[in-house]
């Protein structure tokens, strides 16, 4: 495995190998210490996956609010998406800036967010499968969201907004401006 910084250097990209064959393809997609030479997570509690059967849908721009917040270390198994991690973090130096990449189920990559970032992912393919290993338990009292489209993030989705799918919740989250005043 080969750890990538992305321009907000707490947000990883991990990239795999994989071994083919006459009989398929092996790649090891979870090493406890990789990540935690890279000073990534102190471990994961929770498995999450999210099916989307239709390309151009959003989910997102999630988090937990502290001490609730969560690592995530995300992957797909089926399909493409645009990845996107937000900088959420009170006094950070990148607070408000925001990385993506795009993984796929044909390219052994994840994205590991670190708690402290907003996180969401657009479906660039019908019929996409999400795994993501979180380092904190679901708290539904934690929960909370910044707005996707939001022009002070200025998140170059590769969508035109006209053609995006948001459910009704994630369309109601505040701007960030106003996620950062609640923060404090």
């Amino acid at each position: 495995m080969k750890i990538v910084r992305l321009d907000i250097p707490e947000v990883l990209l991990v990239e795999g190998v994989v071994h083919r064959d006459g009989r398929g393809a092996f790649s090891e997609t979870y090493r406890a210490s990789v990540l935690a030479e890279a000073g990534a997570g102190g471990g994961f509690v929770q498995e999450n996956l999210a099916r989307t059967t239709a390309a151009g849908v959003l989910r997102g721009l999630h988090f937990q609010r502290e001490p609730d917040g969560q690592d995530k270390l995300v992957q797909v198994l089926a399909g493409s998406i645009f990845d996107v991690a937000v900088d959420i973090r009170p006094g950070s130096l990148t607070l408000g800036r925001w990385v993506a990449a795009t993984l796929s189920a044909d390219a052994p990559r994840q994205l590991f967010v670190p708690r402290g970032f907003a996180h969401g992912y657009l479906t660039l393919t019908a019929d996409c499968a999400v795994l993501y290993k979180t380092g904190a338990y679901y708290a539904p009292q934690a929960e909370a969201g910044v707005r996707w489209d939001d022009p002070a993030l200025a998140i170059a989705w590769p969508a035109p907004a006209s053609e995006i799918s948001v459910n009704p919740r994630d369309a109601g989250w505040p701007p960030f401006a106003q996620v950062m005043a609640s923060l404090g």
